[in-house]
């Protein structure tokens, strides 16, 4: 087992698609693709490329920490009782435990993500 991961950006396998659970969402139809690349310590890490088709929904991360790095798109995200703030193509950001918030994808959206639970 190679401790030295490559995470493909435009992965060359099927996605896991999945849609936001009904009370989630807020408006659109917004569809999403899963393509998991690793997991570490069990499964407590988690590694891979996620995008979404625009619409808005509820984030709640309970005690997940989660770090992004957008590849393309746009998305919106507002902290409960915060202000927006917009991410695009290059731009990283952190989720931490106990974040709520809207998640409104803007432009379809493709990003990395690392969780750790």
């Amino acid at each position: 087992m190679s401790l030295l991961k490559t995470i493909e950006t435009n992965p060359s396998f099927a996605p896991r698609e999945s849609s936001p659970l009904p009370e989630r969402l807020i408006s659109g139809n917004p569809a999403f693709k899963t393509w998991a690349q690793d997991v570490a310590r069990g499964e407590m890490i988690q590694t891979g490329v996620w995008e979404a088709s625009p619409g808005e929904t509820r984030s709640v991360k309970g005690e997940t920490f989660e770090f992004c790095h957008i590849l393309s798109g746009v998305v919106e995200l507002t902290p409960e009782n915060g202000k927006p703030v917009v991410y695009k193509s290059g731009d990283s950001f952190v989720m931490k435990p106990g974040f709520v918030g809207i998640w409104k994808t803007i432009e379809t959206v493709r990003k990395i993500y690392v969780t750790v639970m």
